[in-house]
């Protein structure tokens, strides 16, 4: 899975904030509050993930944009396979 710039400041950016809870739920866990640490556990897992996976608004200007550019540009490694 190969990400772009901004995908990957993206991801940056959500561990930022998924990886303190992360460690709070661990100890959480490990003290014997099973519930506490098991739904941090899941808040900062939904936190990295979320992201990657949900399509916002935001997000749909760029993907039509994409598929445009796809349709137009043709890749150059598939016209040497037809040659």
């Amino acid at each position: 899975m190969r990400l772009g710039l901004l995908e990957t400041v993206g991801v940056a950016g959500s561990l930022v904030f998924a990886i303190p809870l992360g460690i709070y739920a661990a100890e959480r866990l490990l003290g014997g509050d099973l519930v506490v640490g098991g739904a941090f556990l899941g808040v900062a897992m939904l936190m990295v993930l979320l992201p990657k996976y949900l399509t916002t608004p935001g997000d749909l200007p760029g993907m039509a944009a994409e598929r445009a550019v796809e349709g137009v540009v043709s890749d150059p490694t598939e016209s040497d396979e037809e040659e």
